[in-house]
């Protein structure tokens, strides 16, 4: 059984976390994920604190394991929603979108494990110096908000700069991406597309089924002018973005577009004119099933992997 630091730091069985994913990652999918040994993560996005605090007690209501929340540290409600984790005493919050470091302390304080997402290097070092207990290195493979370097060199990278454990994301489906990781340095994974389509994910059927049609070239990444690039399956919407933007619509214009077309497609199932953000692996997501197979399905295929490669070495074919 693969076991790392990251498993020993959180209290879980396997070394995944299910990405924070807002409009998608529910207290349905969260606690399934958690049920099933590994960490599910309440997207909190851009939601207020009392729908957050609705989604930590669903969540505590089906499963006594650990479980965390993603934190948008731009959200308008981002105080409130420190202070419902505080309260709620969370197990672990993973942050985007800015430096958690004044909120450290506090977490700390009440036990909650600080595991910011980096796209970076550099960041990468000055949230280990204000005392973050691990890392989540984000390749811009993945759906959502993305950087603009790969996971494979993100990774090492980021591994060789700190000392803390490194959770690789981005561009991860299977077992092969967790061996891949565990080969980079990393302690664990990130996964978010391939639990979109988890039966207890609670988005649109409509989208687990644009999931399922994508082939590897199916996404697209808009909102490079805004400063805020965003990868998504290819839709009219993305098409339209992408029009505005060659011909120069100023950055807020854009932004202003974008406002409440995730909800429109994860929740309404607008996949027209919605945003489907997604990444890159859509194109190797096969079926619908739950949470708990999905994981079984990632450590079982990981370990063969091992195998496989432990026996090439072995004969000397590697």
């Amino acid at each position: 059984m693969i076991k790392t630091r990251l498993c020993e730091l959180i209290g879980i069985e396997y070394p995944i976390f299910q990405g924070g994913m807002a409009w998608v990652s529910t207290g349905e999918l969260v606690a399934a994920v958690s049920e099933g040994g590994s960490l599910g993560i309440i997207g909190s996005g851009q939601a207020p604190a009392d729908w957050l605090r609705q989604e930590i007690h669903k969540v505590k209501a089906i499963t006594q394991k650990p479980f965390g929340v993603n934190v948008m540290l731009m959200s308008p409600f981002v105080e409130e929603v420190m202070q419902v984790i505080l309260e709620e005493r969370v197990p672990v919050i993973t942050t985007g979108a800015g430096n958690p470091g004044k909120y450290v302390p506090m977490l700390k304080e009440v036990g909650t494990k600080v595991i910011p997402v980096v796209a970076s290097v550099a960041l990468a070092k000055r949230l280990e110096k204000v005392g973050v207990d691990a890392l989540i290195a984000e390749g811009m493979e993945s759906g959502g908000h993305v950087g603009e370097i790969g996971t494979l060199p993100l990774v090492p990278q980021v591994v060789d700069a700190v000392n803390i454990p490194v959770i690789a994301a981005g561009g991860i489906v299977d077992g092969r991406g967790l061996v891949a990781a565990l080969a980079l340095g990393a302690e664990g994974v990130q996964m978010g597309t391939r639990f979109m389509c988890a039966e207890e994910c609670t988005i649109a059927q409509l989208v687990k089924d644009k999931i399922l049609k994508a082939k590897d070239r199916s996404t697209v990444v808009t909102g490079r002018s805004t400063g805020h690039p965003v990868r998504c399956l290819e839709n009219p919407f993305t098409r339209e973005m992408d029009q505005h933007e060659r011909e120069g619509m100023p950055a807020e214009e854009l932004e202003k577009l974008g406002v409440g077309k995730l909800r429109l497609a994860m929740v309404e199932g607008d996949v027209e004119n919605g945003s489907i953000m997604s990444g890159q692996v859509a194109g190797a997501v096969r079926r619908i099933e739950p949470a708990a197979q999905i994981i079984q399905d990632v450590m079982q295929s990981a370990e063969q992997e091992y195998e496989r490669l432990s026996a090439r070495f072995r004969e000397g074919r590697a």
